[in-house]
């Protein structure tokens, strides 16, 4: 228990300080991924979790941020010609901020593009390679293309970057699971 309240007052401050440099270059990244390999519950593991997307989603940029929020609502809307202009227009004003990256990847796998969100994790993954929502994302897309040996790899390699991911570890035993049953 007191791990956890140190771990919640940890992340209280971090929320409070200003967001200087927040994007996947941000210094306070590191020691997050520490804690979340350290945390010893899924209430701390989310609540870290929540603070690396905070920092991975901001860009620093009020013009590029309020994009991100424009794709980002019109993709929960399933606005996705709306969604697509917002997110190219975050890549080509900002083409190294991997959250862009990301979000038209996830846009991309929505729209059942899955060679075009495949090359945007990619990118996504070149600029933070320990973005575990991305890597995810490509075992959700392989999935989708019934490469179900190449999605089970990426899933374990979403649960090393983030070993609380409780819907990787879902999905590895699922397809475990079918390609047994296709080996009968």
């Amino acid at each position: 228990m007191n791990r956890l309240a140190a771990c919640l007052g940890i992340l209280f401050c971090l929320f409070g300080a200003i967001d200087v440099d927040a994007t996947q270059k941000d210094e306070r990244l590191t020691p997050l991924f520490e804690m979340l390999h350290a945390a010893q519950s899924p209430i701390e593991a989310r609540l870290i979790e929540a603070r690396i997307w905070h920092i991975w989603t901001m860009s620093d940029a009020g013009p590029i941020d309020e994009l991100m929020l424009k794709g980002m609502r019109a993709m929960e809307g399933s606005d996705y010609p709306t969604a697509l202009e917002a997110f190219n227009e975050v890549i080509a004003q900002a083409p190294d901020f991997a959250e862009g990256w990301n979000k038209r990847a996830t846009l991309y796998y929505l729209m059942e593009d899955y060679e075009a969100s495949i090359a945007d994790i990619n990118r996504t993954l070149e600029l933070e390679p320990r973005h575990f929502g991305a890597v995810s994302g490509l075992g959700l897309v392989y999935t989708a293309l019934g490469r179900y040996e190449d999605a089970i790899k990426v899933f374990k390699k979403a649960l090393k970057i983030n070993p609380h991911l409780s819907g990787a570890q879902s999905n590895i035993d699922s397809l475990t699971k079918l390609l047994n049953s296709q080996k009968i």
